[in-house]
């Protein structure tokens, strides 16, 4: 018997990637071929994300768009997975007879019985917070060969007003230091030079575990991984840093000059609001400590405007911290009223409109910092981790820099050499700047 065509898309954040890696991998290679092309597929997997209300849209977009073709018969099975699945699992299969079967973001080990025909059960969302699951599960990298994503830790146990997270995830659940490590191991055999590290929040890794441990203790441990070259941290939260983790990362070579970490916002009342514990002066003085003591450091984070309550003031306070700040990278995003989160019923709403004219004119101070950072840049030499060919000459790479994170940063423009190839990270000199790129030539 032929090989059933399956087709995945994975929508939402770097640790929803991984799931879809997982389910990736636990496909029996005899049995099924994984296809780029959602038409022509026997099977389409979409592994969804529904953390605000866009992520939900983009969510439901991608399923509408394969109910259609399952309609025509241009697809056999359709398989709905993860956040969004979790969060309203009666509501879509009522809503969508097309899908054929819904799986929780804790119930991903599942998708393969469903696919080779082993269990018709349509609706498999059981409890977030299980536990048993294997850490250890074999994984696809699609990232290309020489970066891979590593999960240290799943769920969440902060109770931030606005995060829906902890209600599909769960609450924090940290994995084992060997367990981290061996999964390192194993992708630097693979040929893996960088791994970013995720969770949901990295700076409570291992305060759940028995014995306690810290990131610092990972790090160390993977910093001993050999053919690893770069180490990068995404998600720390700011409130509380283990003991001695800056010490190490200014003297461990392997962990990049990149942190990020999100902070939300700077007003206090709308920091007391979010549930952040935290407040805008203890901030300032990480933020300083931060640059103190690791001077060549990219500081990315995120901010969330137009949160109920939030004035003209704490907005104009918020535009002054990151102009003054001039955090190397920025993301933001408008407050998405969320049903199931405390901040749902708060008086104060802030209009669409104006959540929109905050959100741009956060973005639009941002470009301009990073065009200033970019441009600081222009006749240094840095390491350049190459890529792929670009798809518009035969002479030029693409790559990024210790800067510059994957998927979430801008990208370095390389011109050809000789030792220039896939996962070598090379010495290069950069040579023109735009809002978010780099352009360089090999030393």
């Amino acid at each position: 018997m032929a090989p059933k065509n399956v087709h995945f898309v994975s929508l939402g954040c770097p640790k929803n990637r991984i799931d879809t890696e997982t389910m990736l991998a636990g496909l029996p290679g005899a049995d099924f071929h994984i296809t780029p092309h959602a038409e022509g597929a026997d099977i389409v997997v979409i592994n969804t994300c529904a953390f605000v209300e866009s992520a939900k849209k983009e969510s439901i977009d991608a399923i509408l768009e394969a109910a259609e073709l399952r309609d025509q018969g241009k697809i056999q099975k359709l398989v709905v997975t993860g956040c969004l699945a979790q969060r309203y699992p009666e509501e879509l299969a009522k809503e969508l007879p097309e899908v054929d079967h819904f799986v929780g973001t804790n119930d991903l080990q599942l998708v393969t019985e469903i696919l080779d025909g082993r269990t018709g059960t349509r609706v498999l969302v059981g409890n977030p917070d299980r536990r048993d699951f294997d850490w250890e599960a074999p994984r696809y990298n699609s990232m290309g060969g020489y970066t891979a994503y590593l999960k240290v830790a799943e769920g969440c146990s902060n109770t931030c007003a606005f995060c829906i997270i902890p209600t599909l995830r769960g609450p924090q659940r940290s994995r084992g230091i060997t367990s981290v490590v061996r999964e390192a191991e194993q992708l630097a055999a693979q040929g893996v030079v960088e791994l970013t590290l995720v969770a949901q929040d990295l700076t409570a890794y291992g305060y759940d575990l028995a014995p306690r441990s810290n990131l610092t203790a990972l790090l160390e441990a993977l910093a001993g991984v050999e053919g690893v070259r770069w180490i990068r941290l995404l998600y720390a939260y700011p409130r509380s840093f283990p003991k001695g983790l800056i010490d190490l990362m200014a003297r461990e070579p392997k962990i990049v000059p990149y942190l990020d970490m999100p902070l939300q916002h700077i007003a206090d009342n709308v920091l007391k609001a979010m549930g952040r514990g935290t407040n805008g002066d203890t901030i300032r003085r990480r933020v300083g400590e931060l640059r103190e003591r690791l001077p060549n450091l990219a500081l990315r984070t995120t901010f969330l405007v137009g949160y109920p309550g939030e004035t003209e003031e704490d907005f104009e306070q918020l535009l002054d911290f990151l102009r003054e700040t001039a955090f190397e990278r920025m993301g933001a995003f408008a407050y998405s009223r969320e049903e199931g989160t405390p901040s749902h019923d708060l008086p104060d709403q802030v209009p669409e409109a104006v959540k929109a004219r905050r959100l741009d004119g956060l973005m639009y101070a941002q470009r301009a910092i990073s065009r200033r950072h970019n441009e600081a840049m222009v006749g240094r030499t840095v390491e350049v981790l190459v890529e792929r060919p670009s798809e518009e000459s035969d002479l030029v790479w693409i790559g990024r820099t210790a800067q510059q994170a994957p998927d979430i940063d801008g990208i370095t423009w390389l011109g050809s050499a000789d030792h220039v190839r896939p996962g070598a990270i090379v010495s290069a000199v950069v040579t023109q700047a735009t809002d978010y790129d780099l352009v360089a030539e090999p030393v």
